[in-house]
């Protein structure tokens, strides 16, 4: 096999009712569990998100309101999807910025714990913009000579995901061969959060990455307006993020 797995790598896609982590929900995930000796184990199952599906994210994904309503919540499934991915490195397409973030967001909110200390990130999208720069359809096409069937349902372009993945590793021989490395390259940001809102800059300091203070430091924001702190933890941002922005403010409070 062209790569070498110490444990467990899970491929996994969201079908969501919307992009904005912290406020949408997951209707679908699909898990592609990678065994070091090869083998190969797919999880897929439809989620109630609990709130009414938009027309416009339907028309991506195909799945509506009526198809959901006898489905479990994310509660409900919050332990069979934990306990399938169990202690593997995660991989998706994108997923460093959204899959990531969105999945772990709902554990929180669920209040299910779900370690990712210790876990490894492969983003192939960002392999694939470091070394083509094109999208999931064309990165199918490019690699593997094929179209994807049924596009935007999350089994489908997870199986598409996967194998743009394996035929990456083989037409590549300088990328890393361990998930290690392959998750340092396919990284864009040195984040502290998973949503990258907070990122280390240059000097190794926590910046904010996003709105008016960006590029400003977390620390000499919350120094100087207080209410910003507020504002983000009473916002629709998500949940992890505002995890690490109560620890990053209780470590200021600490160095004083």
């Amino acid at each position: 096999m062209l790569l070498n797995l110490i444990k467990p790598l899970a491929f996994f896609d969201l079908e969501t009712t919307g992009i904005t982590i912290g406020v949408d929900r997951i209707v679908e995930i699909s898990i592609l569990k990678l065994i070091p000796d090869g083998e190969k184990v797919i999880y897929t199952r439809r989620v109630n998100p609990e709130m009414p599906i938009p027309e416009a994210s339907s028309k991506v994904h195909g799945i509506y309101d009526k198809d959901i309503a006898n489905e479990p919540n994310f509660k409900q499934l919050a332990p069979e999807i934990n306990q399938f991915i169990g202690n593997a490195d995660l991989a998706g397409y994108n997923s460093n910025k959204f899959d990531v973030p969105m999945l772990v967001d709902e554990f929180i909110r669920v209040g299910v714990s779900f370690e990712m200390k210790g876990r490894r990130m492969v983003d192939v999208q960002n392999i694939f913009h470091k070394m083509e720069q094109r999208t999931l359809a064309a990165a199918f096409k490019f690699y593997c000579e094929k179209e994807i069937v049924n596009a935007h349902s999350a089994e489908a372009d997870i199986e598409a995901t996967y194998e743009v993945f394996m035929a990456q590793l083989a037409r590549y021989d300088s990328l890393a061969k361990d998930v290690e490395g392959l998750s340092t390259f396919s990284a864009m940001n040195k984040n502290v959060d998973l949503a990258g809102r907070i990122v280390f800059n240059e000097k190794n300091e926590e910046v904010f990455n996003f709105g008016k203070h960006k590029g400003r430091t977390v620390s000499d924001v919350l120094a100087k307006e207080s209410s910003y702190y507020d504002w983000m933890m009473n916002g629709d941002f998500p949940a992890e993020t505002k995890q690490v922005l109560k620890a990053l403010r209780l470590k200021g409070f600490n160095s004083k």
